[in-house]
């Protein structure tokens, strides 16, 4: 894939930003993987030398690397300047593009990537971005023969590639999968970083943008196997876990529908339901989290509304969300269960008119989600792309995690890094 024309594996475009430095770090790991059995030729890019020099040389320190900076390339360029990122995409096999809002600053990236010829994964959980990109590009990148995947960080390999793992362990036919997300933290608590803010800001000021988009696309629906899964609740109870929920806002939904509606018109695979929620614990967090959704979903509607909780992140997120972003000793203590309890069929049941009788309950773990495990997710599903490439889909085109990595190694790959896929229990019902 390395020629002299396109001297670099893989580009990470917006290294110096604030989950790029991470990705950075991440690519710098898997340079010197002892199961490596060939050299990673790899790029930073962005707009300013000196910013990317000095995230190197953090990089360096932190990985013990003296010699990293001189190992790296590096590639100046603008997402407002067209040219400078077909340069940058003409140079690279896979573009890893960390610069969001993506709304804003996805599209002229995904446009020079196929034009040259890059495959390019980001790490978007804005369901009308990914749902319109797929729309827009997927017939033109499968010309070109390259691969445009969104969603590939926490948002939402976790739960795409959860739900198919959960459906290979089943001994029979998975109708439906709920899917309860939780995160736990260390003393000094959790922080996210606010360019994720502003994204579910601008997402959900915009809603309708995406219903007209769903309208337009004119899909048919998917058939409905087993019984119609039923949504809960705002606020209920799991027994299981023993902990209130609420509705996963994320991308997982979209992503999880889209990948189950690729399997089965591609591959005549079941379609499975799929509904995502997030444990909060106790009725005191519960409390909490009703008055910032409540604060936000009102303030979310008008203009002046959305730059107060633009500018005022830590205020209106109740301490969640802040411009700092988490320190090291947050990072290092926090992480991430994502359990899914699925439900179906026996091989010798028919789906028509009897219950479910089988029920298998599957867990996804990983390192702190948002700048441990998102970078983890990205690399392996590049390092998938660059290496199972008989096992991805024949053409290219825009496509889901799921629908792009469901029959390769990628969950193999994500295991040996910390981001575990397991069964808890299957049993008949």
């Amino acid at each position: 894939m390395v020629t002299a024309e396109r001297p670099f594996h893989l580009v990470v475009f917006g290294a110096s930003g604030f989950t790029g430095q991470f990705v950075t770090e991440e690519v710098a790991r898997e340079q010197v993987d002892p199961e490596r059995s060939s050299r990673l030729p790899w790029a930073v890019a962005g707009r300013s030398r000196e910013k990317l020099q000095r995230v190197l040389e953090r990089a360096a320190l932190k990985l013990g690397r003296p010699t990293l900076s001189s190992e790296v390339g590096i590639i100046i360029c603008d997402i407002a300047n067209p040219a400078s990122l077909e340069e940058m995409a003409k140079q690279a096999a896979v573009v890893l593009n960390c610069v969001g809002p993506y709304r804003f600053y996805g599209e002229p990236v995904i446009k020079a990537c196929i034009e040259n010829g890059a495959s390019c994964i980001d790490i978007s959980g804005e369901p009308q971005f990914l749902e319109l990109m797929q729309w827009k590009y997927h017939e033109k990148a499968a010309e070109k023969g390259v691969y445009i995947i969104g969603s590939s960080g926490f948002d939402s390999i976790p739960a795409d590639l959860g739900v198919i793992y959960t459906r290979n362990k089943m001994n029979g036919t998975l109708t439906a999968v709920e899917s309860f997300i939780t995160i736990h933290s260390g003393p000094e608590g959790l922080s996210i970083h606010d360019g994720t803010w502003k994204s579910a800001v601008y997402g959900f000021g915009d809603q309708s943008s995406l219903k007209k988009l769903r309208n337009a696309s004119n899909l048919k629906p998917v058939p409905l196997v087993g019984p119609k899964l039923k949504r809960r609740w705002p606020i209920s109870y799991c027994r299981e876990l023993k902990s209130y929920s609420i509705p996963f806002m994320g991308s997982d939904v979209s992503v999880v529908r889209r990948t189950q509606r690729y399997l089965y018109e591609n591959f005549e695979e079941s379609p499975v339901q799929y509904a995502a929620y997030v444990a909060v614990g106790g009725i005191t967090s519960v409390i909490k989290l009703m008055f910032a959704g409540l604060f936000f979903l009102f303030f979310v509607r008008f203009g002046i509304g959305r730059q107060l909780l633009i500018k005022f992140p830590w205020f209106f997120s109740f301490g969640y969300f802040s411009k700092q972003g988490p320190t090291q000793k947050q990072l290092d203590a926090a992480s991430f269960t994502l359990t899914f309890f699925g439900q179906g069929y026996g091989q010798d049941i028919g789906a028509d008119k009897n219950k479910p009788n089988l029920k298998i309950c599957t867990q996804v773990k990983g390192p702190e989600a948002g700048y441990v495990a998102t970078p983890i997710a990205m690399v392996q599903a590049a390092m998938t792309l660059l290496n199972d490439a008989s096992d991805l889909p024949k053409a290219g085109g825009v496509f889901t995690p799921g629908a792009a990595f469901s029959k390769t190694k990628l969950i193999d790959r994500l295991n040996k890094h910390g981001i575990e896929f397991s069964v808890i229990s299957s049993s008949e019902v």
